[in-house]
């Protein structure tokens, strides 16, 4: 017998139920996200290249 691939850990669920949120959740795994009109690329990597930096701070910089 093989092993399911959705489990009920609580209480119980009807096949239908059980079918529907399957379905739900192939549905979700199959689309594809649309681009986000929000999303702006940084003008900066977020990353600092230490080779580049001054080879040391003060701590009491503000920078």
């Amino acid at each position: 017998m093989s092993t399911p691939d959705i489990r009920v850990e609580k209480g119980h669920a009807e096949p239908e139920e059980v079918a529907a949120i399957t379905a739900i959740l192939m549905a979700r795994a199959a689309a594809r996200p649309e681009p986000s009109a929000t999303h702006r690329a940084r003008a900066k990597a977020g990353w600092r290249r230490l080779e580049r930096e001054g080879g040391f701070r003060a701590p009491h910089s503000w920078h």
